[in-house]
């Protein structure tokens, strides 16, 4: 986790793509709208999401708010996202329901499910939810 963590932080495209699954599969929530998507899809969206973020020589604020096992080799990580520009945190932020898989080469991501536009303020997310 720390290393998939670390390859966003540095909007790695390289690096991030090294953790997700070729069979990977999500849903994104966005101003009520459904949208579903693979592991093309989800490559094109990092690529452009770490664009803007180098793009405006802004960083990553992402919180670790639980991982819960679910199987012995699964693990569910939630986590929270936003973007620091000018040294602020952006109003909202992502909150990712990621699910990795452990395989022979490493842990995958293989799930996510995402809220889009989540407004948490400088909250304690393990605490406050």
């Amino acid at each position: 986790m720390t290393r998939f963590l670390q390859a966003w932080r540095n909007s790695s495209l390289t690096e991030l793509e090294t953790f997700i699954s070729a069979d990977y599969q999500a849903r994104e929530v966005r101003d009520g709208d459904i949208e579903a998507f693979e592991y093309k899809e989800s490559i094109e969206g990092w690529k452009q999401g770490f664009a803007y973020v180098k793009g405006e020589q802004a960083e990553w604020d992402i919180r670790e708010v639980s991982v819960i096992p679910m199987k012995e080799d699964e693990r569910m990580v939630i986590l929270y996202a936003t973007i620091v520009l000018d040294g602020k945190p952006m109003e909202t932020g992502n909150m990712f329901f990621d699910t990795f898989k452990k395989r022979e080469e490493g842990w995958k991501l293989v799930r996510s499910y995402i809220e889009t536009g989540v407004s948490v303020g400088g909250t304690d997310l393990k605490n406050d939810l």
